[in-house]
């Protein structure tokens, strides 16, 4: 199949655990069947479980590059590599064994969209597997299935008469529920375009520590190093990184420089704006990487409250401002919806409530997200947020900033959300942020922006920025 008739989009999530000699070295497929597997039976992150499993069996740049391939490729693809495998196999796909599942859907994901492998090195690839992971049977059906899907690799196209929200799930692997709404939400054409967008790779982005350089001094010196390197256009403290690799693993990382961040993510603390001096809260600040850019922003003069409703978590906000050098971080553990408990009314000038959220704004991070995330969840998170907003608000001096952002792309999260505060909060009012805004100066409307993922290739995310009358 050649890429025109092949299906859009990228990549699914599943486990793998079954047999295997303990003497031999995996192979990258054998690497990443076994996560796959755990992804599915565990429930576990898929990056997470890629990381460790890479560092376990320490696999050579090659062989680690093909197994995060298969692994975010074979989980970002998943419904509609499951389309086409169904036919193929008798019982059905779901009545397989996990790891043959998985070690289908690799294999699968393999023909239907990696045009560099040859066909005949994936089945014989995958019939090795199964061998060594179980008994003759498995390995006839497996080679079976694989070499009929190679027969007709030609008619393995989507019918042309699916209903809008079905092709485009399909098409792109993507929940229908999560189709639907987003159709529902912002038209036929943008669903389509923000299901593509969820995709494509992610790009490595970083933030400047403002304290110790800029983004452009950053960028030259990292090209001085032999990375490609420039600073973001979307965001006045980033770089775009590309062929780095790993960026949490260089010395100049270690020597706090800079942060890993995304660029949308960076735009948080240009919209909270903090001054030098002022007291700021960050009300859900874990891992710590907007608390830290505020407190750039801030020379350090003044200071930033972070909350966290986890110790592990808010140990991760420590490390962050230690790795940086920022003294001005104050760390605590409580529910943010709490806070009144410890702070008087009236007690910060600026506020930011990154709030818990569906997420849906960094599928292409996430891949695995898409596929356990449920529709149903949406209301729960919405009753926490507007929870938030009632208990943090009347800690924000008269005069102050409030900003809420979230990492997704959901109307009821974001602008609903916002209307929702304003209508019951007159003392409240939307505000643009100061300065120039950059590429989003056309979209800040009405203190308020909602990034797509396909704007600028960083994630979903929506910021508001509200002043509380003085």
């Amino acid at each position: 199949m050649n890429k025109g008739n092949k299906p859009n989009g990228g990549r699914p999530a599943h486990r793998s655990s079954g047999g295997g000699a303990a003497t031999r070295k995996p192979s990258a497929r054998e690497a990443a069947l076994d996560v796959l597997v755990r992804i599915e039976q565990d429930r576990a992150y898929s990056n997470l479980l890629l990381n460790q499993t890479l560092q376990k069996h320490k696999l050579d740049k090659q062989d680690a590059g093909l197994a995060t391939e298969l692994v975010y490729g074979t989980v970002q693809r998943l419904n509609t590599i499951d389309y086409f495998l169904e036919p193929f196999v008798n019982k059905g796909v779901g009545k397989l064994e996990p790891w043959v599942r998985s070690l289908l859907r690799l294999s699968l994901y393999q023909l239907l969209y990696l045009d560099r492998i040859p066909d005949h090195a994936v089945v014989n690839e995958a019939v090795g597997i199964a061998k060594r992971r179980g008994h003759q049977g498995i390995s006839g059906m497996v080679n079976g299935v694989l070499r009929s899907v190679i027969r007709g690799k030609a008619e393995l196209v989507l019918p042309a008469d699916l209903p809008a929200d079905r092709r485009i799930a399909l098409a792109h692997s993507h929940p229908e529920w999560m189709v639907r709404r987003w159709i529902a939400q912002f038209g036929e054409a943008a669903a389509e375009r923000i299901c593509a967008a969820n995709n494509t790779p992610p790009r490595v982005s970083i933030r400047a520590n403002l304290l110790k350089l800029g983004a452009v001094a950053l960028a030259e010196r990292l090209r001085d190093g032999g990375l490609e390197a420039e600073p973001s256009a979307v965001s006045p403290a980033g770089v775009i990184v590309r062929g780095g690799g790993n960026m949490a693993l260089t010395p100049e990382y270690a020597a706090g420089l800079y942060s890993v961040q995304d660029e949308s993510s960076m735009l948080v603390a240009e919209w909270v704006d903090p001054q030098p001096g002022e007291r700021v809260l960050d009300c859900c600040a874990a891992p710590g990487g907007k608390t830290a850019h505020l407190a750039e922003k801030m020379g350090e003069s003044g200071e930033i409250i972070a909350c966290d409703m986890y110790e592990h978590k808010e140990k991760l906000i420590r490390d962050q401002a230690q790795r940086l050098g920022l003294k001005s971080i104050r760390t605590i553990t409580t529910d943010a919806r709490q806070l009144s408990d410890r702070f008087a009314a009236g007690s910060f000038d600026r506020i930011l409530l990154d709030a818990p959220c569906s997420g849906l704004g960094v599928i292409r991070r996430k891949p695995d997200m898409k596929w356990e995330k449920r529709e149903s969840e949406l209301a729960d998170i919405c009753k926490i947020q507007r929870e938030l907003l009632e208990a943090v608000h009347p800690l924000l001096k008269p005069g102050g900033v409030l900003v809420y952002s979230t990492c997704t792309i959901e109307a009821a999260e974001n602008e609903e959300m916002v209307r929702g505060f304003l209508a019951a909060h007159p003392e409240f009012e939307p505000e643009l942020p100061p300065g120039d805004a950059g590429p989003l100066t056309d979209r800040s409307r009405e203190g308020a922006v909602q990034i797509m993922p396909y704007d600028f290739g960083s994630d979903g995310f929506f910021i508001a920025r509200l002043r509380k009358r003085a």
